[in-house]
């Protein structure tokens, strides 16, 4: 008889396993190779196994999770919320016992490798001059005849052409009785005073914040004097609602509380990472007054608490498109109300202000010129400028450039593999790990117990199995090349690449579905301005940042160009969002440019799915067999 087994998916890793009735999810979590701490050996002491149950419709993994997937909660868990040490809602994986299928999500604070994520501060170019400004007055003493309130003599002391915040009313008799008539008043946009301060305060505060599919980076800067003080990254946590913003959006169409949830997570995850920065730096919470906000359109909507269904149909209307202004305590990012949060303006139903921010830093630089921007994440944005004219596309690649979605792939975390070298004779294999400068071979891969490979590394290694002849060009495996590397696992090829990390032949598809869409996109956007040569080909993004530019041109990703044209600019996004919180001219300068990009909707591009076919070789791996020809393994990619 068939023993029972229950589904388990744990994000965000997005490792699927099987565990029987009764079976705690730590021991599932340990088999499966789950990243997830425990220093008492899953005996419910330690209390660091947290984790959390995912209830409702995932239809990335095809499972309703409900309530009762786990067992009730046990002694050690009840004991562990009631002293503080874990909060409520998280479970012990230890302690928890598994009845049916279930999404079961490993917090940041539950794992040893926390993801590696390099979003590298950046020098910014041009002029301080932010939205948000301190001056500091001396009102004059009140008499019986000028008969003017406190608030007049504010106004009357900043030039007469503000206004003042009705809040300001309430506290400005008080602070000047205090300070010998002394204050310092926060102006915004040259207009409105916003807050007005005791004279012996200093610090003014503002971020930029880049919120990636992947992953949220923050930098927080001094707006008076334009430095950097702080800066973080973290996971984006709504990764346990979908690897990809359309698996996201299928959640929220599923799940009746489905938005409320997205917008709750990234929201916690911001105002973490807020509290975190302005902690850094010892400032008090309303001294934190800009924040710029930018991402593409669907993490901008369920950033402020949009519905983003319409996105995930044609005609991918937007709720708003313009640059758009909230107050600070509109959403839950722990700010004063007198706070501001921007976010930039959209491009496009698929192309957000993360594009729209990147196109800001390098407007100078296309200026005249044909470039091609390229931010390869799990959708690629792609703009380029010709002959005066600016269009712009996303391109569904999916997540399997960045590692996710491949059997022995992992996000950039320490000891992750990055680089990789093929011997096209002997078949031997050497890599390089993050955070180690040494590389390491069949021999010494041991020693660093490295779980898989990163972005960077996909790429190498699969243009190094192509400069071996280990695949051919349609990306079949040739295991009569080296059958001592080659396997059959339930049916599939694999192929050991180094210690015991493999790849599967579908791992090989996945990277062609999502190469090919990136490639097809951008065939797309260079028609569409009659171009057939870039002067420069731009790497947007952290993850562009660690590309090597000889694999990117290998690939088969970039049309018409060579390596010799590609370039880093780091991340782009990120950096027109600072650029927007330094320089208030900046803002005016994106709201303008946004109006003249011709936006490409691949989706509803009948050329895509051609180009996207003939985009399906690797270039540099021989010719398919006649034996092989026309066997792949996998799926049609799904639209």
């Amino acid at each position: 008889m068939t023993e029972t087994t229950h589904t388990l998916i744990f994000t965000p890793a997005g490792v699927q396993t099987t565990a029987t009735p009764g079976e705690s999810v730590y021991d599932a979590a340990l088999r499966a190779g789950v990243d997830i701490q425990s220093i008492c050996g899953g005996h419910g002491i330690c209390k660091r196994c947290q984790c959390s149950l995912e209830t409702g419709q995932h239809a990335k993994f095809g499972l309703t999770v409900t309530d009762d997937a786990l067992y009730k909660l046990r002694p050690a868990e009840k004991k562990a919320i009631h002293d503080g040490d874990m909060a409520t809602g998280y479970r012990l994986a230890c302690r928890a016992k598994v009845t049916g299928d279930a999404v079961i999500d490993i917090p940041p604070h539950a794992r040893h490798r926390e993801s590696a994520i390099r979003k590298a501060a950046f020098d910014l170019p041009g002029p301080v001059d932010p939205p948000i400004a301190l001056k500091m007055v001396k009102l004059p003493e009140p008499t019986l005849h000028d008969h003017l309130s406190d608030t007049e003599s504010l106004i009357d002391a900043l030039g007469g052409a503000v206004t003042v915040d009705p809040r300001v009313i309430m506290t400005i008799q008080p602070l000047l009785a205090a300070h010998d008539r002394t204050l310092i008043a926060v102006i915004r946009d040259d207009v409105r005073v916003v807050d007005i301060w005791p004279p012996d305060r200093d610090g003014l505060y503002g971020a930029a914040i880049d919120i990636g599919s992947t992953s949220v980076a923050l930098y927080l800067y001094d707006l008076r004097s334009g430095v950097l003080v702080h800066q973080a990254s973290a996971m984006n946590p709504q990764i346990r609602f979908g690897e990809d913003v359309m698996s996201r959006v299928s959640y929220v169409m599923m799940n009746v509380d489905g938005r409320e949830k997205l917008a709750a997570a990234v929201q916690g995850q911001l105002r973490e990472m807020i509290a975190e920065a302005r902690n850094s730096i010892g400032a008090d919470v309303d001294q934190i007054l800009e924040l710029v906000c930018v991402g593409n359109p669907i993490m901008h909507h369920t950033l402020i608490g949009v519905d983003p269904t319409p996105l995930g149909q044609s005609p991918f209307t937007l709720a708003v498109k313009d640059w758009l202004d909230l107050p600070g305590d509109m959403l839950d990012l722990g700010l004063t109300e007198q706070a501001r949060v921007s976010l930039l303006p959209l491009i496009g139903g698929h192309v957000g202000a993360d594009t729209a921010a990147a196109y800001l830093t390098q407007m100078d630089r296309m200026d005249g010129r044909t470039v091609l921007l390229v931010d390869i994440g799990t959708n690629a944005e792609i703009v380029l400028s010709h002959n005066g004219k600016v269009a712009a596309a996303s391109s569904p690649t999916g997540p399997a450039l960045e590692g996710a979605e491949i059997s022995c792939g992992v996000r950039a975390c320490d000891s992750a593999i990055e680089r990789v070298r093929i011997n096209p004779e002997t078949f031997d294999c050497e890599v390089k790990v993050i955070g180690r400068d040494e590389g390491f071979s069949d021999d010494t891969i041991t020693d660093v117990n490295s779980p898989g490979l990163c972005g960077s590394a996909i790429f190498e290694v699969i243009v190094e199995l192509a400069r071996a002849g280990l695949i051919d060009r349609s990306g079949l495996f040739r295991p009569e090349i080296a059958p001592d590397r080659f396997s059959e696992e339930g049916g599939v090829t694999t192929y050991r690449l180094i210690g015991d990390i493999t790849l599967k032949q579908t791992d090989i598809r996945a990277v062609q579905l999502a190469k090919a869409a990136l490639m097809a996109g951008a065939r797309l956007v260079a028609e569409e301005l009659d171009c057939e040569h870039f002067d420069e080909v731009l790497l947007a993004g952290a993850f562009g940042t660690h590309l090597d530019p000889t694999y990117v041109a290998e690939i088969g990703i970039i049309p018409h160009n060579g390596a010799d044209t590609i370039k880093a600019v780091g991340n782009a996004a990120g950096m027109g969002a600072a650029m927007c919180l330094i320089d208030k001219t900046q803002r005016q300068r994106v709201r303008d440019a946004v109006k003249t990009v011709v936006k490409i909707e691949t989706a509803l591009e009948p050329r895509f799915q051609t180009y996207f076919v003939e985009a399906m070789a690797f270039p540099s791996a021989p010719e398919a067999t006649g034996r092989t020809k026309g066997r792949r393994s996998g799926g049609r990619r799904r639209r």
